[in-house]
C-alpha cells in the first residue's frame, strides 16, 4: 500500500511542472513513513486515504527541511541533507513548496480532515519555536518539554489518526489519543537513542541533541537524580561537544540514576493505553505498530 502513496508523492511533485523540485526530491530519503502507514492501516488504500497518506508525508518533509537548517544539521538517515547539499536557502524553499502543494491539495480531501491537518501544522510550528527557545540554556521543566513535544512531533501524528478515522468513518476520539500517545513515545524513544545508540545506528552524531541545547526527558531526569556538584558539571557540558569523558560520564550517570529506564518507562506508559484503545477497536496491526515504537534501537 505504501507503494501508492510514493506514486501519489511523485504525481504531486510532478504536478509543479519543475525539473528542479523534482531533482530536490529525489534527494530526499523515504523514512519510515509511519504517519502515511498508519493512515492507510486505519482507513484502507482508498483514493482519499492515499492522497491523505501523500499530503501529510509531503507535510513532515517540509518540516524536517526546515529544521534541518533551524538544528544546522548535515545529515538525514545516513544522508546528507539538502541543506548541506544545497544550502539552507534551498532547503527552506523547497520546505515551503512541499507545504504549499501540500495544503493545495489538502482542500480537495474532507472538510473536517483538512481542518484536523491544518490544525497541526499550526501546532507543529509552534512547538519548532518552543524547541528553539528552550535550547537557549538547559530545560528542567518537563511540563514545557512534554507540551513542545507534542506540538512539534505527536500533533501531525495525532492528526493523521485523527483523519484516517473520519475517512473510515471510526471514532475519531479514540484514535486521535493513539496517535497523540504514539507520537509522544516515538519522540521520548527518539531521545534516549540519541544517547544509547552510536552515531552509525543512528544516521546522525550521537548525543548531538544535548550539543544542540536540547534537554530532552532523560536529561531532566538525570538533573532531578544528582547531587549538586555532579549538577553543575551537567550543564557545564550543555550546548558544547559531547565526546570521549563527558559521553561515558554522562552514560554512567544515566545508567546509575535510572534516567534512561524512567524516561522509557513514560513512553512504555502512553503505548500501553494506545494499545489498549486499539484492542477495544479491534486493529491488531495497530497495536504491533504500537509496540514497535518501544522495541526499535533506530
Amino acid at each position: 500500500m505504501l507503494e501508492a502513496v510514493e506514486r501519489q508523492i511523485e504525481h504531486y511533485i510532478n504536478d509543479l511542472e519543475d525539473a528542479d523540485a523534482r531533482q530536490l526530491y529525489s534527494r530526499l530519503p523515504a523514512g519510515k513513513r509511519l504517519r502515511a502507514r498508519l493512515i492507510l492501516t486505519i482507513a484502507g488504500s482508498g483514493l482519499s486515504a492515499v492522497k491523505t497518506a501523500a499530503i501529510v508525508e509531503m507535510i513532515h518533509a517540509a518540516s524536517l527541511l526546515h529544521d534541518d537548517v533551524i538544528d544546522d544539521a548535515y545529515t538525514r538517515r545516513g544522508r546528507p541533507s539538502i541543506n548541506a547539499l544545497y544550502g539552507n536557502k534551498t532547503s527552506i524553499m523547497f520546505g515551503d513548496v512541499l507545504y504549499s502543494k501540500a495544503f493545495y491539495e489538502l482542500v480537495d480531501i474532507d472538510r473536517q480532515v483538512a481542518r484536523s491537518i491544518a490544525n497541526a501544522v499550526v501546532l507543529l510550528s509552534l512547538g519548532e519555536r518552543q524547541d528553539v527557545l528552550l535550547s537557549e540554556s538547559f530545560n528542567p521543566d518537563r511540563d514545557a518539554y512534554l507540551k513542545m513535544i507534542y506540538q512539534k512531533t505527536a500533533a501531525l501524528i495525532e492528526a493523521a489518526a485523527e483523519s484516517a478515522a473520519i475517512l473510515a468513518g471510526k471514532d475519531r476520539e479514540a484514535y486521535r489519543t493513539y496517535g497523540r500517545n504514539l507520537g509522544i513515545a516515538f519522540q521520548m524513544i527518539d531521545d534516549i537513542l540519541d544517547i544509547t545508540q552510536s552515531a552509525e545506528a543512528l544516521g546522525k552524531p550521537a548525543m548531538h541533541d544535548f550539543e544542540e541545547g536540547k534537554t530532552t526527558l532523560p536529561y531532566i531526569y538525570l538533573y532531578e537524580a544528582l547531587d549538586e556538584p555532579d549538577r553543575k558539571r551537567l550543564l557545564a557540558m550543555h550546548r558544547q561537544p559531547v565526546t570521549g569523558e563527558n559521553a561515558e560520564w554522562i552514560r554512567e550517570r544515566m545508567a546509575r540514576t535510572g534516567a534512561l529506564e524512567r524516561a522509557r518507562d513514560e513512553a512504555k506508559a502512553l503505548i500501553e493505553e494506545a494499545i489498549a484503545l486499539m484492542r477495544r477497536e479491534g486493529e491488531p496491526e495497530l497495536e504491533a505498530l504500537a509496540m514497535k515504537m518501544i522495541e526499535r534501537n533506530y
